[in-house]
Order: C-alpha cells, then sequence, then structure tokens
C-alpha cells in the first residue's frame, strides 16, 4: 500500500506569537518534527525589525521544498503573505486574487502537485476576518476549486468562527472532508479557525494538532495524512 501524503497548515504569525525572538529556526523545528510532505504557511512576515534572514527564501531553503510565495504586501519595510511548500516539484501553479474592498489584500495559491500517492491538488489560503468578506471569499474560493475529479485538498487559515456566512458551509458542497480542531489562541484554544478540507471526503485520513506550537505561534497547526 502506497504511504499517504502528509500535509499541514500552519498560521505562524510571523513568528511572534510566543517567540518574540522572532527565531525562524524554531518554525522550522518544529515543521520537520512532525515531517510533512506539502506545508501551508500563513503570516509569514518580514517587516519586523531584526526578523534575521528573509523569510520566505529561509523557509523554503531550510525545509528543502518547491515552494510558491504569494505576498499580499510589499513594502520598503518588507513583505508579508503565505507559502506553499511541497516536497515534490508543482506542475502547475496560479495565484488568485480573492481581496475584498478596502481590506487586506487575500490569495489564494492553486497548485498541481504529483505526489509519491498520486496527482494531487492543493490549494492554500487565507480569508479575511470580517463576516461580509469571509462570505464573498468563500463563494470565491468554491468557484475556484470547481468540480473536478482531480483528488484535492484545500488548507489554511479561514478565520471562520461564525455560522453566519460560514465558510465551511461553502467548502463542503465542494470539499466534503474536514478537520475540526479547535486552534486559536493557541493557549487556550476556542474557535477552529485553520482547517483541512478534501475531495473525496476518503482523502483524509489520520488528522491532528499539536500544542507544543503554543510556544511559537498564537495559532496551532493541523496536520492530516491524505490517501489521493
Amino acid at each position: 500500500m502506497t504511504a499517504p501524503v502528509r500535509v499541514m497548515t500552519w498560521n505562524i504569525h510571523g513568528a511572534l506569537g510566543r517567540n518574540p525572538r522572532f527565531d525562524l529556526a524554531r518554525v522550522v523545528a518544529f515543521i520537520q518534527a512532525h515531517a510533512p510532505d506539502i506545508v501551508a504557511l500563513q503570516e509569514v512576515d518580514s517587516r519586523r525589525p531584526g526578523i534575521g534572514p528573509e523569510p520566505f527564501a529561509f523557509l523554503q531553503s531550510a525545509l528543502g521544498h518547491f515552494g510558491i510565495g504569494a505576498k499580499t504586501i510589499v513594502t520598503k519595510d518588507g513583505d508579508y503573505g503565505q507559502i506553499l511548500l511541497s516536497r515534490w516539484p508543482v506542475t502547475r501553479a496560479e495565484i488568485h486574487d480573492i481581496s475584498h474592498p478596502e481590506r487586506e489584500p487575500r490569495r489564494v495559491i492553486d497548485a498541481d502537485i504529483p505526489t509519491a500517492a498520486g496527482p494531487l491538488r492543493v490549494i492554500a489560503t487565507h480569508l479575511g476576518l470580517s463576516v461580509r468578506e469571509r462570505r464573498g471569499q468563500a463563494k470565491r474560493l468554491a468557484g475556484i476549486i470547481g468540480r473536478t475529479e482531480t483528488s484535492t485538498v484545500v488548507l489554511g487559515d479561514f478565520n471562520d468562527w461564525f455560522w453566519v456566512g460560514s465558510v465551511r458551509a461553502v467548502i463542503a458542497r465542494v470539499c466534503p472532508g474536514r478537520t475540526g480542531f479547535r486552534t486559536f489562541p493557541s493557549r487556550c484554544p476556542l474557535l477552529r479557525l485553520d482547517r483541512i478540507y478534501c475531495r473525496p471526503a476518503s482523502l483524509l485520513g489520520t488528522a491532528f494538532t499539536d500544542t507544543a506550537a503554543r510556544h511559537i505561534s498564537d495559532h496551532l497547526p493541523v496536520i492530516a495524512d491524505v490517501h489521493p
């Protein structure tokens, strides 16, 4: 039987959280301990003074993965956004702009990855903070996901804490499998902000989080083994 593909999503909060030294090495060590094949990281931030190496390049180099960065904010002081890292080369990649007017820019990374277990479409995102904003972004995200037959994983920080305008109600129509761990705030998790969605639902195998991440970020990660 082919080994599953391990995927992981984590909002690293600019390596801030309970990591005041902005120590990206701690982020890398934590990720390596779980040995994911595909990783989606949100709030990658090089704008903070004293952060050290440029984090987009550093994370890709340190983890030895193929990377796709989506920088939503680019300033003279540094960049901010998300990154998708893969153990295998990416054969197709698109970055979609799903920003809402007068709100923080938001992106979707959409990639095809020929994993050792079979082809996998991976979609990574970080949705907005307001209900109206997320409602529109969820509909656009569902349209991007579409109805293709390719095994699909959608992962990220969905900022989805109200049932009204619920992201999961929209995404579940096209990706019925999902995790449901409480991930925020990491010190005492109450909200299920970070999720992994799958289509078909049978794609989703063992899934878990790790409370040790509370020493590094204000979010806990979500890790899952999927079976393309």
